[in-house]
Parts: C-alpha cells; sequence; structure tokens
C-alpha cells in the first residue's frame, strides 16, 4: 500500500514542480535549484566551519552545491522527470520509507552561506519532504563564511552568526543589524541569554504560526525574512499573544501592521513640501477631495509646558492653530504622561472623545503612537520626531539648519578673529546637518572662519568652556518661541564677562499644526503621503514658516540687511546651504566639516540625562543596546 501511495505522491509533486517551473519561466526567475559553486569564488569566502548535525528549516534550502541533478528538480526542490525514470523510481522508494515505521532518518549533508542551504547530499530526501510540507529536515551544516566588507548584508549575517550559538535556530536570521538584540528584548530576555530548548521550540512554532499569514500577505515578495516581520509584530504585540491568537485574530493583528513591516524594504520619505492650495479649475471642482467641516485634534506630551520650554513651545503651537482655524478646530490636551501603558490610555481616552488626529509631541511616546495606530487605522497618529521607520505613524519635524546657515553667516560678518564657538545640543539626527550649515554660512562672510565645537549634552557649562577658552562669539542653543526670549539664547557675543544675543532661529510650530491640520480639513491628507509602503517624514522649513529667525536690536544695519537676503534666497530656492543632497543626506548627515573643530560625542560620553534621546533619535542608535523600559525601534 505504501508502494501506491508513494506513486500518487511522485504524480502530484510532480504536477507542483512542473507548474513552478513554467511560472517561473513566465515571471524571468531562474527555474532550477540554484548552484553554490557558481554563486561564490574562494575570494569571497573568509573560511568555513563545521556545525555538526541539526534541524535546518526546509524553506531555507534554495539550492545544490554542485550542479549535478539540479535539472531534476524545480527551484522549491519538487521533481520534474517523468515517472517512468530511475530518478523517480529512487525518489518514490524514499518515499515509501518515509511513509514506513523507520521513515526518513539520515540527515542530508548541506552547505550554508548566509542563511541559506545548498544540499550536497540528499537532494532527494529534501524533495519529498518538502512535497509534504514538512518544516524541518535533519543536516550535517558547513558554514561558509563570506568576508567581511561594510555591506549591510554583510554586517547583520555577521550578527546572525554571533546570535546563533545563543539560540541555535536559523529562523532567527534578520536583514538588519541589531534586529537580535531587539528580538531579545521584545521576548524579554537579557541580552546575551542562551535559549533553552523549550524557548527554542517555542519560538520554532510561533514563527510558523506567523508565517502563513505573513506569506498570504505578500510577504515572500519583499526583501525581508519572516524574523524582520515578526520583530515588528511585536513592538507592537507580545509573543504570548502570537501564540494564543486565533488564525483569524493573528492575520487581523498582521493587517493592522503591514503598513510597518512593507516600510522595512523601503527607505523613510522626508517630505520637504507643504500643502498647496488646489487650482479651481474644471477639473479640480470636480475631482476635489472631500472636506470636513471640523477636527476635534489631540495633543499628547510626556512633559508639561510650565515646566519644558520644549512643550510649551508645542503647546503655543496648538494655541496658534486654533486661533487661525478659529471654530473649524477643538483641541485636547494630554500632557505630563509617562510613556508607555499611561500614554497609550490617554490617547485611547482621546479617541472616545472623537480625537481624529492625535499629536505626540516628543520622541520617546512613537511605542505608544504605534499601538495607537495599529488598534485605530482610522486615526491620524503624528509623532514629533524624524527617521523613524512606520508607515502607520507619521512624523514631523523642521529644517531647523536653514536658519542657523543665516545665523553662521551672521557670526561670520560678526567675528574678527574667525573662531566661532558653537554649543550642540546632542548627536541626533538633524543636529550635524546645523553644525555645518552654521559653518557654511560663516565661511561665506568669512573665508577664514573656523568653529570650535562643544556639546551640551556632554559637559552642562559648554558655554562657560569656550567662554574660557576666548571664544568671544558662540552659537548657543536656539530660543524655543519669540516671545520667551532670555539670554544667553541663539548667537551670542561675551562683552565684560557678558553674554549677548544677536540672532538666533526658532521653532515655529503653530505653523507646522497649521499645515497639518488644514491639509485633513481640506481633503489633502492623502497628496502628503509617501509612496506606498514607506515611512513619511514630514521635515519643513523657512519656505512654510516652520523655522525663522529672529535678530536682535543691536544687529548692525548691514548685517541685518545680508540676513534678509539669504532668508528670502532659502524661502525662494535660489539658495540652499546644501545645494548637491537630497533632503534624506541632509537629515542623516553624520560627518562634520573640515573647519568644524570637534566630533560627535560617543553615547557613552553623553551626560545621563541625555541618553534617552539618543536612543531613540541618535545619527549611531541601532549600535546602541535598547534596555528594558525603551521603545523597540
Amino acid at each position: 500500500m505504501n508502494r501506491q501511495e508513494a506513486m500518487s505522491q511522485y504524480a502530484t509533486a510532480l504536477k507542483q514542480g512542473r507548474k513552478a517551473y513554467k511560472e517561473a519561466l513566465v515571471r524571468g526567475r531562474y527555474p532550477y535549484p540554484q548552484v553554490l559553486d557558481e554563486i561564490i569564488s574562494d575570494s569571497m569566502v573568509a573560511g568555513q566551519t563545521e556545525l555538526g548535525v541539526m534541524e535546518i528549516p526546509i524553506d531555507q534550502i534554495v539550492g545544490t552545491k554542485t550542479a549535478g541533478r539540479r535539472s531534476a528538480f524545480s527551484a522549491d526542490f519538487l521533481p520534474l522527470l517523468d515517472p517512468d525514470t530511475e530518478f523517480a523510481g529512487k525518489w518514490i522508494s524514499l518515499c515509501e520509507a518515509h511513509l514506513g515505521d523507520e521513515g526518513i532518518r539520515d540527515p542530508i549533508r548541506c552547505y550554508e552561506y548566509f542563511g541559506r542551504f545548498y544540499v550536497q547530499e540528499g537532494n532527494k530526501r529534501v524533495s519529498v519532504l518538502r512535497s509534504y510540507g514538512a518544516p524541518t529536515i535533519p543536516a550535517y551544516v558547513i558554514r561558509m563564511i563570506p568576508v567581511w566588507t561594510e555591506d549591510p548584508a554583510v554586517a547583520a549575517y555577521y550578527e546572525f552568526m554571533q546570535s546563533f550559538p545563543k539560540t541555535k535556530l536559523y529562523r532567527t536570521r534578520f536583514t538588519r543589524a541589531g534586529s537580535f538584540v531587539k528580538l531579545q528584548k521584545a521576548l524579554g530576555y537579557e541580552p546575551d541569554h542562551i535559549w533553552t530548548e523549550d524557548e527554542r521550540r517555542r519560538f520554532a512554532a510561533g514563527y510558523t504560526y506567523f508565517q502563513e499569514p505573513f506569506l498570504k500577505l505578500g510577504g515572500g515578495e519583499l526583501p525581508i525574512t519572516v524574523a524582520d516581520a515578526v520583530l515588528v509584530w511585536l513592538k507592537v504585540y507580545s509573543f504570548d499573544e502570537l501564540i494564543s491568537l486565533s488564525s483569524a485574530e493573528l492575520l487581523k493583528s498582521v493587517k493592522a501592521v503591514w503598513a510597518d513591516i512593507k516600510a522595512l524594504s523601503g527607505p523613510i520619505a522626508v517630505r520637504t513640501d507643504t500643502p498647496e492650495a488646489r487650482e479651481e479649475n474644471l477639473l479640480g471642482r470636480i475631482f476635489k477631495p472631500k472636506q470636513l467641516s471640523r477636527l476635534h485634534v489631540a495633543f499628547i506630551s510626556d512633559q508639561l509646558p510650565e515646566q519644558s520650554d520644549w512643550a510649551r513651545a508645542h503647546d503655543l503651537g496648538r494655541e496658534y492653530l486654533e486661533t487661525v482655524l478659529e471654530d473649524r478646530v477643538e483641541t485636547e490636551v494630554f500632557y505630563g504622561l509617562r510613556p508607555g501603558e499611561e500614554a497609550e490610555a490617554a490617547m485611547e481616552e482621546a479617541i472616545e472623545h472623537g480625537a481624529q488626529i492625535l499629536f505626540a509631541i516628543t520622541p520617546p511616546l512613537i511605542g505608544a503612537c504605534r499601538k495607537t495606530a495599529a488598534k485605530h487605522p482610522e486615526v491620524r497618529i503624528l509623532n514629533c520626531s524624524v527617521s523613524m521607520p512606520y508607515a502607520g505613524v507619521r512624523t514631523y519635524y523642521s529644517r531647523i539648519y536653514e536658519a542657523k546657515y543665516i545665523a553662521g553667516a551672521i557670526a561670520g560678518a560678526l567675528s574678527r578673529s574667525g573662531r566661532i564657538g558653537y554649543v550642540a545640543s546632542s548627536p541626533i539626527f538633524g543636529v550635524p546637518a546645523s553644525i555645518n550649515a552654521f559653518a557654511l554660512g560663516a565661511q561665506l562672510t568669512n573665508p577664514r572662519a573656523e568653529i570650535t565645537l562643544r556639546w551640551s549634552c556632554v559637559e552642562e557649562d559648554a558655554m562657560d568652556a569656550l567662554a574660557w577658552e576666548g571664544v568671544s562669539l558662540i552659537s548657543n542653543r536656539d530660543i524655543p518661541t519669540p516671545d520667551r526670549i532670555r539670554e544667553p539664547w541663539g548667537l551670542c557675543r561675551i562683552e565684560n564677562g557678558k553674554f549677548h544675543s544677536l540672532a538666533s532661529p526658532y521653532w515655529h510650530w503653530g505653523n507646522v499644526y497649521t499645515n497639518l491640520v488644514r491639509s485633513v480639513l481640506e481633503g489633502g491628507w492623502e497628496a502628503l503621503a509617501a509612496p506606498e509602503g514607506q515611512a513619511v517624514n514630514y521635515w519643513w522649513g523657512l519656505d512654510s514658516r516652520a523655522v525663522d529667525i529672529l535678530l536682535g536690536d543691536d544687529l548692525p544695519a548691514g548685517v541685518r540687511r545680508l540676513a534678509g537676503v539669504l532668508r528670502r534666497g532659502i524661502i525662494d530656492g535660489s539658495l540652499q546651504p546644501f545645494p548637491e543632497a537630497a533632503p534624506e543626506k541632509i537629515l542623516h548627515m553624520d560627518t562634520l566639516l573640515d573647519c568644524v573643530h570637534g566630533q560627535l560625542p560617543q553615547y557613552e560620553d553623553l551626560l545621563p540625562m541625555a541618553r534617552p534621546l539618543a536612543r531613540l533619535q541618535g545619527v549611531y542608535r541601532e549600535a546602541i543596546p535598547p534596555e528594558k523600559e525603551d521603545p523597540i525601534l
């Protein structure tokens, strides 16, 4: 009876294999298993190591070690040869053994390269088990170690090799470095935790369970691994939920974060354009999006305006929004919340009150934003941060570097020695661009200008330290709002031991909020979206009045006119501090110009109070191991 069943199984597998072969040809793909010897050369391999016998995932077996017999299989190792061939007879005999009492016990022999397996011995064993949908197969594995390069894929693989002794699972392979430590945190483990056999089985079961909805939604077409997608899911849900949800509930939860999963495969879209008035032509009137008459907008903060200049600036922006849009907007505030469950509860309360837009004004609230967005896709949720890889939560920030360029030009014009100080806040996205823009502005008006850089996140008295060194012209922190001026803010001159402010960039959050809310009211929200599968980051500047520069009364008239010329040039686009660089490159800038004397501080050098922000928004955040209280980015 087993023989007959085995022959029937071969017929079924053959039909599936030939179908897969034809589909591969139609789609322009290679129809056979890949051949490792044709993929790599000796110069690409740093060495090899024998891992011994282990269970490996069958779906990660992609080819053979040598070219022999490759035309007998489709790309997924299903048979292609007629039933009357010698190959088919051996396949059927193996299948018959699989159906018998003993089963297929002998491990195959294979090579692993970049987490994929290439069979040296046991192709037909793989084929038989694949035809039955077996998830794993015993194998003697020899790992081929690629030569180290700076390529992100190589870095991610080297990290996998470091993590493999802890998990002994090939299921934990990611495409991005830093992911394994985040997985450990998501599972509640310490970074160096070695998984027990029960923990391996539990994760493997959850992984396999998750794989079905992932593939059903088209995950097989994305350039990411299932483990990548699982980690995105675990940023919103818990692993206990993964193994307890029904199939329908799990599918619904994966759909809720699908936009974020797809965003892994694409860059973050940095939007520097703002909503513009629509043309009132015939076509525009016919297809004009539906407008809303009124919106309920909630503002969420982990800080109090009376205790934080940052929170006060955003609250003034909220008041400005109410003033400009008058009876079309109703705002509600939830301030002084702890990130996490308390912030999530406040967001839920705001939505119960009818909020259609949520603005979370600090980066630490990104975790609460993501969880709320997954539960309420109908609500527009935004977080004031940059470079967050989540399509479900839009982020917003301002191009303060444009105003810094003008401040630098003022400093260069006023400096006699050419030596100018600069106190930077923190090594986060956008700050290196501001430092470099200031330096370029200074050299525009004073080619001899040299910038001495200090960091307020490293030393609390950075201004005094520069003054002690004899620097008399210093760019300090920007004023939070133009109505709250207290020295020393912005560009300062030291005279008789006192600081006098000359000019300062400032943030105008009211214009940011008005632009965003008006886009929703007037049907332009979708026009401000990113291409499908990308996270979007609004990064607005002088042209949208999201930032500006305040000039001191004592500034010389000629310098004041110069500042006005530069400001108008940046607004109309005729002048750009970084004319050849795309917005994405400027935002993620992590090097400093030669005329800047200083460097980005390391995480270990930061003051304790500055470290949480560097974890969330730091230019080197991917290299910082997460801590238990951090949201998983």
